[in-house]
């Protein structure tokens, strides 16, 4: 009989923590919910015509190696 899903984690996770490795849950935004993209254009716009933002986004433009970028 193969081996249940849940006793193929455990044994995977132990395997992990004995390598020295730890789990770590991370949290992020789910880009899937229209309030998402809302947010998006929010900040955007509270970003526009800001000098220190267009002063980051030149510095980025010029220090950016794009040579043989298609």
């Amino acid at each position: 009989m193969a081996t249940p899903v849940s006793a193929r984690v455990r044994k995977r996770r132990e395997a992990l923590r004995m390598a020295g490795f730890r789990p770590v849950q991370i949290w992020v935004p789910d880009t899937r919910r229209p309030s998402f993209v809302q947010e998006c254009h929010r900040q955007s716009a509270l970003l526009r015509n800001d000098n220190q933002e267009c002063g980051v986004l030149d510095w980025i433009e010029a220090a950016s190696d794009t040579e043989g970028w298609k």
